[in-house]
């Protein structure tokens, strides 16, 4: 038995309700731009609308003019997606409160995740929508996710509740360490100033 081996997400598709609803929550409100429609290809009542995140990949909606905008929450039981996290720069992420009271948006406030921050708010539909910034930039060639791992790793050896700054800062310097030549012999932490 071997492996089915992934490589990213490909796109994330959810269900709409009339287009309009769908083209101004994604592009009008969280800007991104809507690059792409067709017909449902399973459903001839529906479209299929794609939107650009800004990664790379695509957010795809299927809409139908029939069905209307449900604020309620969605269902988070067994097997269902408990929310959508979209990645947002700093100078962004503190203009995101501002923005959501300026529509009338209820939501949570910035939360601090240790290694990002966060605030979640409902879609017009109820989904739940996080969005994140990391509180980091990884090296060069190296993946937010190896940052990650190799925090997490710093962070049970030391016994934390949860990844901190520290253990991202630490995780950075391991990572270079370790993946940059140099020319010193000992690489160690040094005072100029002694």
């Amino acid at each position: 038995m071997r492996k089915i081996q992934t490589q990213g997400v490909h796109h994330i598709t959810l269900v709409g309700a009339d287009r309009q609803t769908s083209i101004d929550f994604w592009e009008g409100m969280l800007g991104m731009p809507f690059v792409f429609e067709q017909p449902n290809l399973d459903n001839a009542q529906e479209s299929h609308l794609y939107f650009d995140p800004g990664d790379g990949r695509l957010i795809t909606i299927f809409t139908d003019e029939t069905r209307k905008a449900d604020p309620s929450p969605v269902p988070q039981s067994n097997g269902c997606v408990h929310h959508l996290a979209l990645n947002v720069s700093q100078a962004s992420f503190r203009q995101i409160a501002e923005r959501l009271d300026e529509r009338g948006v209820r939501h949570s406030g910035p939360k601090d995740r240790g290694f990002m921050d966060s605030i979640y708010f409902r879609d017009p539909l109820g989904f739940l929508i996080e969005l994140a910034s990391y509180r980091f930039e990884p090296p060069e060639g190296v993946s937010h996710g190896e940052v990650m791992l190799e925090a997490h790793k710093l962070r049970v050896a030391r016994g934390d509740y949860n990844i901190q700054e520290v253990h991202l800062a630490d995780a950075i310097e391991a990572l270079v360490l370790r993946g940059r030549r140099s020319l010193s012999d000992d690489r160690g932490p040094k005072n100029p100033y002694g």
